[in-house]
């Protein structure tokens, strides 16, 4: 797999002999696709990671004590950024790829199997769903929890971030249905003490809640209640089921209320008014894509908001919602919006004399990466790869069959590679991924564990 060894064992060998906080890093030789807009695409370029963060880019940079990974043949690039997936719903994966609706995942997923989950299976469907974003270039999860019956089932759900070794963010919401103990949002003050009772660690918390009452009451619809809960604890606020009339004047609302901003994040946005979209741009508020989603589950009008968003100066992140009906990889979000909004573009075009407006892979990957981390609250510390940031990065092999030969390295990434290409992925500097294996995973425990939550939720009667 690896043209120059560029991840072998012997490396990875060194890079564990050295305690994580003094540990360097010397990345030579790559294409580094940076992300950052002030230093673009460097060509045979060097990166040089120490202890945690990425301290130097460009060619030429001295090797010093720093273990050296020859990445002739690579491309570096910063993590993906995911910026809304409901995680514990992960042992229930393509149990539904054909679904019909929203209504089809309502009644089977949280009026139904939702409402058995123990806290072990928010741990196990959690923990899965992260080391797959791992394996597939994910370094940033954002996990919109929204199953948290007890604490003890957001407590399992946080534990399976910090053990996988992800930068995650927790987004903690009750339940839609079914019996639970009502401790949602008053144990968010709890949650921040116990796990979030820093600024500089991998995890992060946030306020998860819904645009409506449609679907499951007022107790959940975000409004100058919520809001004041977030800001009193100094969290953002991830808000779903963002589509629709009721939302566009639910959003209008909230910008009367001063309660839209940039600490604010609308999943979905699809067949939103202009108005509501004015009101988005205005406050600086950002918008979290789901770009399969919308399309296959049928959402409004089922075409990612891309345009919208663009036409009013928001740069949306991108997510990957419901891994029930959808793909588990970053690849496939941006492959989906690439091709969709480049449809619209030619066919609004077509017949006429107006030139397509169509986005760029480059956009996309902007999308998946510095804008992601940006709609997640964390753009200052992932997102590309800038000195002073943490080193969340991939190494993707260029030379692999599907790759091969290197012509443009952006477009290789968004449109060439896949999960099986990436041959090392670290996070805060630490080494998750190497020579194209999930570091520290027994596997056969693993799917021993999900297939008895599996089992287990598949034949205990909705509560």
């Amino acid at each position: 797999m690896d043209v120059h060894d560029t991840t072998g064992a012997a490396v990875l060998e060194q890079l564990r002999r050295r305690p994580a906080d003094d540990r360097r890093v010397l990345f030579t030789g790559a294409t580094i696709v940076t992300m950052d807009p002030g230093l673009g695409v460097i060509e045979h370029g060097d990166l040089l990671v120490e202890g945690d963060t990425i301290t130097a880019l460009g060619p030429g940079l001295g090797a010093g004590d720093a273990v050296v990974v020859d990445a002739t043949g690579t491309i570096l690039t910063p993590g993906f950024v995911d910026t809304h997936r409901h995680a514990w719903e992960t042992q229930l994966r393509r149990i539904m790829p054909d679904v019909d609706d929203l209504g089809g995942y309502v009644r089977s997923t949280l009026a139904g199997y939702a409402t058995v989950y123990r806290p072990e299976d928010m741990y196990i469907g959690t923990r899965l769903a992260a080391l797959t974003a791992i394996d597939s270039g994910i370094t940033t999860l954002l996990d919109f929890s929204h199953n948290s019956r007890t604490r003890e089932h957001s407590d399992a759900a946080i534990e399976a971030l910090l053990h996988t070794g992800i930068r995650g963010v927790h987004a903690s919401m009750g339940p839609h249905f079914g019996d639970w103990d009502r401790q949602w949002p008053g144990d968010l003050a709890r949650l921040k003490d116990q796990y979030f009772s820093s600024d500089d660690q991998l995890l992060t918390l946030r306020l998860a809640t819904l645009a409506t009452d449609e679907v499951a009451g007022p107790a959940l619809a975000y409004g100058p209640e919520l809001a004041r809960v977030a800001k009193d604890l100094g969290i953002g606020v991830s808000v779903d089921a963002v589509f629709g009339t009721s939302s566009s004047e639910a959003i209008l609302r909230w910008a009367r209320d001063g309660i839209l901003n940039p600490d604010v994040t609308l999943i979905h946005s699809t067949g939103l008014a202009p108005e509501a979209w004015k009101a988005m741009g205005q406050t600086g508020t950002t918008v979290a894509l789901a770009p399969t989603s919308d399309a296959q589950i049928g959402l409004e009008t089922a075409i990612p908001a891309v345009d919208e968003a663009l036409s009013v100066g928001i740069r949306p992140g991108l997510s990957i919602d419901v891994e029930v009906a959808l793909a588990s990889d970053m690849f496939t979000q941006m492959r989906a919006l690439h091709a969709i909004q480049r449809m619209r573009a030619v066919n609004a075009a077509y017949g006429t004399d107006r030139q397509p407006r169509r986005i760029t892979t480059r956009d996309v990957l902007d999308f998946a990466t510095l804008q992601g981390a940006h709609t997640n609250g964390l753009a200052a510390v992932t997102g590309s790869l800038t000195p002073g940031k943490k080193a969340d990065l991939l190494v993707i092999q260029a030379e692999d069959l599907n790759n091969m030969p290197l012509n443009d390295p952006i477009g290789t990434v968004v449109l060439g590679s896949d999960a099986r290409n990436i041959s090392a992925v670290l996070v805060n500097g630490e080494p998750l991924k190497w020579n194209g294996q999930v570091l520290d995973v027994d596997l056969s425990a693993l799917r021993a564990e999900v297939n008895a939550s599996r089992a287990y939720v598949l034949s205990t009667p909705p509560a």
